[in-house]
């Protein structure tokens, strides 16, 4: 199931973010918007065509893992995993 592959990657992001340490408002909206955005592709059925607001997921994601890399090294990696499941549903 493609979504599981997607979930495992949030579910890491999510505890990178527990150890990354003080975040700035900058970050902290633009990840919480990507998250809601992918909490709405996991909501829906895999026959389900995705929401148009949710084209180019992967792409913000590994936006996001570039812009903030030097400031938060450690996040780029699950950002980058994040990307990749993210283009293996072509999301």
């Amino acid at each position: 199931m493609p979504h599981q592959a997607l979930k495992s990657a949030l579910k890491n992001l999510h505890g990178e973010l527990t150890h990354a340490g003080p975040m700035d408002e900058e970050l902290r909206a633009l990840l919480v918007q990507l998250d809601g955005d992918i909490q709405r592709v996991l909501e829906s059925t895999e026959e389900a065509a995705p929401a148009s607001n949710t084209y180019g997921l992967a792409e913000r994601a590994q936006e996001i893992g570039a812009r903030f890399a030097a400031r938060h090294p450690k996040l780029e990696p699950a950002l980058r995993e994040l990307g990749d499941a993210l283009s293996r549903i072509g999301i």
